[in-house]
């Protein structure tokens, strides 16, 4: 008993690491800290969030990112607690 219980929290506390993301400000963050901290969004994404923020400037909101191709309400929408917008 006491062994499954060291294997559950051993197991807990290694998938708690891979399923939380930290937050990450859009205007400072590099393409690899996007895609690995926003969900839904690889590498590709990520790189064209930063070239928007270069040929566009700073994103004022979150909602902001729907006008980069490929992010929509529902991406949004699953990172609300992730995605920070600080200038």
């Amino acid at each position: 008993m006491k062994m499954i219980r060291i294997v559950v929290t051993f197991l807990a506390l290694t998938l708690s690491a891979f399923v939380y993301a930290e937050p990450v400000n859009i205007n400072t963050a590099d393409a690899q800290a996007l895609s690995k901290n926003i969900k839904g969004v690889g590498l590709k994404k990520a790189q064209a969030i930063v070239a928007y923020r270069e040929k566009n400037g700073a994103f004022t909101k979150v909602e902001d990112l729907k006008k980069v191709k490929g992010i929509g309400v529902k991406l949004l929408e699953k990172n609300t607690d992730t995605i920070i917008v600080e200038k």
